[in-house]
């Protein structure tokens, strides 16, 4: 197996590459820099040189809110650049792990979303992610879609690396209470994306889309308060975390109220269930603030 990853520099591409690394897996991780998914030309030479087996796509343009200003930078990275892969890929027959997003349903539903649940997306974020979902299907049926929601993890930018800096600066932290959705971490999205790729290299993996998503379910509040009580272990400090509503914040991009995925389907047919999100919060708050050991020369 040898898997090209696109989205290297990102907190899941990241997490993904470093795992591959810890398992003996070949993977080439390439970053924008290296080439752009919506360029066919950069992509199909980049295919050539590296000649993989399968591709993963964790590219994509993630600015919830500067998408509403900027359709067209969205439009480019979320839509055209995995239609642009997808083809490539079918052409020669190389199957696609694609991620997508909670945010391609409105968050009105009361249970949980499922994979035939109908999208309708409340933004240009969540709209361009769903075009990139159809380009996918699209160009090939040898593809897995992955939804997932609320990200985060020891790399990149994220709500958990967002609270502790907070925590360190505010006695009074205010955090909306009323959207809830399934903290997942980076750790079990790369676990996951593993999981697909051992089935699609074994040729018995089951193509289509899934949801993959954190265990549990909070809100924004309880995430925070979470990820406070984890910190204080190391810092002390202990701010107030208050509950607002969505209309108490706004901002340029509606969010859903709801982003519950139910992750069944992806833990029947690829065998992988993610860890309960407190636990992961306690994990990486551990590893991000416990104290280094000193290397003696």
């Amino acid at each position: 197996m040898r898997i090209l990853l696109f989205g290297a520099n990102g907190q899941v591409g990241r997490e993904t590459a470093a795992l591959a690394a810890a398992r003996g897996v070949d993977l080439v991780g390439v970053d924008r820099a290296r080439a752009d998914i919506a360029d066919p030309v950069a992509v199909a030479r980049l295919f050539a040189e590296v000649a993989p087996t399968l591709a993963i796509n964790a590219a994509a343009y993630t600015a919830v809110d500067r998408a509403e200003s900027e359709p067209e930078a969205a439009t480019r990275g979320n839509a055209t650049g995995p239609g642009v892969l997808a083809e490539r890929c079918a052409r020669l027959g190389v199957p696609l792990i694609h991620i997508s997003t909670d945010y391609v349903f409105d968050g009105t539903k009361a249970g949980a979303y499922v994979e035939a649940d109908p999208i309708a997306p409340l933004g240009v974020y969540g709209r361009t992610k769903a075009a990139g979902e159809a380009a996918v299907r699209a160009a090939g049926e040898r593809h897995v879609i992955l939804r997932t929601s609320w990200v985060y993890g020891v790399h990149g930018a994220n709500f958990l690396k967002t609270m502790l800096r907070l925590a360190g600066e505010r006695d009074r932290l205010t955090i909306v209470a009323d959207q809830r959705g399934c903290p997942t971490a980076t750790r079990d999205i790369a676990e996951a994306l593993l999981a697909v790729a051992r089935q699609m290299e074994a040729g018995t993996a089951r193509f289509g889309t899934y949801h993959f998503a954190g265990c549990g379910v909070t809100t924004w509040h309880g995430f925070a308060r979470a990820i406070i009580s984890a910190a204080a272990r190391h810092t002390g400090r202990t701010p107030e975390v208050a509950a607002i509503t969505t209309a108490d914040y706004p901002t340029p991009a509606r969010r859903p109220a709801n982003s519950e995925l139910d992750s069944s389907l992806f833990e029947r047919t690829f065998r992988y269930r993610a860890a309960p999100w407190e636990t992961r919060v306690r994990e990486i708050v551990d590893a991000l603030l416990a104290p280094q050991p000193v290397e003696t020369p």
